[in-house]
């Protein structure tokens, strides 16, 4: 890999005309049997799997992939792995190389210098051959809640965060190395719910394997494939059409993160270039900030996550399957070194934090050149509680989360951002359900509510934060890791900010709020006590005077904003039931 330029996504610069064309039917029962094979992955990974955040919360990825470890199409899912399998298939086949991998082979790593993230992401890698010749791989990246090492507080280096697994074969030819099974399951502190969220990943990658052979038998394998170039070729057109719409020029923006845990209060500078050239874009992070003492760094391949995730939504959000031509015109540069390019033996542990306002922070560069295609800025975090503890009705060890907590999301040029929905990393994750958290662990959901006032004002209002307020039944320990307390998520085009993430202790029934950050690290929380998480909202779009007052005054009537916001912020007089002074707002809105 590379650490200066573009990942290479095909080694295709342009489209070129290829001599014949594939037959544009077959393209279509190909992009759409992709589509429903990664989706089939998904749902038996999900149906087979042990722990919540695997079946509730969806935090994984699944994909197919050419035998050169290209994207065909990846599970809808979490955005920021839409680099990490496909390099780490890449790195599976440089490590063996490809006549050294055969039928019936299972590749694994949770190497997080090589997938990006942390070391609870294992990835299982399933070669596809068709009459020995290799075709392809199926492949599935997910959570697991506990993979050894450290259990509370922050680490400063990988070696604390859990078991390393190199490149190895987890299975050869056929045959099972028990092992590597053995290391795995003596190195985390809930080996038999491992177990079966191992074998559930087995069982998605070999769905893969077994769809995609019928599609290659039904159609040929030449057809398959060239339908597999030309849906790439697609893309990419669309991707620089797209591009072309963008006005030539360099955009630069700035934000931060608000420290790294260790050195409390520090900011993390984040500074972003973008550089648009006719069809082609540059997204330059060399400015970002370099990697940090505590656990919020990611590798290189999440650094060139940043720059794809947001080139997608800006040039073909809706162009599936997501594949590598859509990238093809897209070039990232990212030094090694930098809090989204780590090297060992930088903590990754919680590595999805800062790549999330560096999208948001290109949105934000892009504004003035394409104000109608970006979004104000978002809560950006996954507002997670992280539990532990001794469950009193078996006497035994737990590991739970709380979240992740939907937030606000940056309103648009002509329309109001989403409330309580999932931060841009985890993008189709879910939260888990109070009824199964409060069934299987010792705590109580008290309240599940959006936060008033929590999204920011404007023409087009930021969309709301929610409170997550959580009792505890019995004894357990607490670790927050919640960026963007004081970076708020900003406006655009004279929108307001919006409320930051935080998190906040109730003790002997008094609260405390008075924290330095959101990140509350190995807090005790005794029974009968309770903490609360707070996401932030989404920025607001436009001058707030601008919004409709009647509109203003029915966010009132529903509790988004207050009657006291109304008056100061949008310039609308109304009471608590909404019912609108017109009199009053008029005079207060005229200059």
């Amino acid at each position: 890999m590379t650490s200066e330029t573009s990942i290479s996504t095909s080694g295709v610069s342009a489209v070129t005309n290829p001599p014949t064309s594939p037959d544009p039917v077959v393209t279509e029962i190909v992009r759409n049997g992709v589509i429903a094979i990664t989706e089939e992955m998904k749902s038996n990974l999900m149906r087979t799997a042990y722990n919540m955040i695997i079946y509730e919360a969806l935090d994984f990825t699944v994909g197919l992939f050419t035998e050169k470890g290209e994207t065909i199409s990846i599970g809808l899912g979490l955005p920021m792995f839409i680099r990490g399998m496909a390099e780490t298939i890449k790195a599976k086949l440089e490590h063996y190389g490809s006549e050294n991998i055969r039928p019936g082979d299972i590749l694994l790593t949770n190497d997080a210098y090589i997938t990006g993230s942390h070391l609870n992401h294992l990835t299982f890698s399933m070669p596809i051959y068709e009459d020995d010749e290799l075709i392809g791989f199926a492949c599935c990246m997910a959570h697991w809640p506990d993979i050894g090492g450290t259990l509370d507080g922050i680490t400063t280096d990988i070696y604390s965060e859990g078991l390393q697994i190199p490149i190895v074969k987890y299975q050869r030819e056929g045959v099972v190395n028990e092992e590597i099974v053995d290391i795995i399951r003596t190195n985390v502190r809930l080996p038999d719910r491992a177990m079966g969220d191992l074998r559930a990943q087995l069982t998605a990658i070999a769905t893969g394997e077994r769809r995609y052979l019928e599609l290659v038998k039904r159609y040929g394998r030449k057809q398959v494939a060239d339908a597999i170039s030309d849906i790439m070729d697609q893309s990419e057109r669309a991707a620089r059409a797209r591009t072309l719409s963008i006005p030539d020029g360099v955009y630069e923006a700035e934000s931060y993160m608000d420290d790294d845990g260790v050195s409390i209060s520090n900011r993390i500078p984040i500074r972003v270039k973008v550089i648009v050239e006719g069809d082609e874009m540059t997204v330059d992070l060399s400015d970002v900030a370099e990697q940090v003492r505590g656990f919020y760094n990611s590798g290189i391949t999440t650094g060139h996550a940043c720059s794809q995730v947001a080139f997608k939504c800006i040039t073909s959000p809706t162009d599936y399957p997501i594949n590598d031509g859509s990238f093809r015109n897209l070039k990232a540069i990212v030094p090694p070194g930098r809090v989204i390019s780590a090297v060992k033996p930088a903590p990754m542990r919680w590595w999805m934090t800062f790549p999330m306002t560096i999208v948001d922070t290109v949105f934000k560069a892009l504004t003035p050149a394409i104000p109608e295609r970006t979004i104000a800025g978002h809560h950006a975090d996954l507002v997670i509680g992280l539990l532990n503890g001794i469950n009193p009705k078996n006497n035994e060890f737990y590991i739970a989360f709380i979240g992740p907590t939907g937030g606000g999301w940056g309103a648009k040029h002509n329309e109001d951002g989403v409330s309580a929905t999932v931060c841009i990393n985890d993008g189709d994750t879910h939260n888990s359900p109070a009824e199964q958290l409060e069934a299987k662990y010792p705590f109580l959901i008290e309240n599940y509510a959006l936060r008033e006032d929590s999204g920011g004002a404007g023409e087009y209002r930021g969309g709301l934060g929610c409170e997550n307020t959580v009792q505890a039944r019995a004894d357990f320990m607490l670790n927050a890791q919640v960026e963007r307390m004081h970076c708020k998520p900003w406006g655009l085009n004279g929108g307001r900010e919006a409320m930051g993430n935080s998190v906040v202790l109730r003790a002997g029934g008094q609260w405390k709020e008075d924290y330095p950050n959101a990140k509350l690290l190995t807090a005790r929380i005794n029974a009968g006590d309770a903490f609360a998480v707070r996401s932030g909202g989404g920025g607001g779009f436009g001058d707030p005077k601008r919004r409709p007052a009647e509109i203003v005054a029915d966010d009132v009537r529903q509790g988004y904003v207050s009657v006291d916001s109304a008056k100061s912020d949008y310039g609308v007089v109304c009471d608590v039931k909404g019912n609108l002074d017109k009199v009053a707002t008029k005079k207060l809105r005229t200059p």
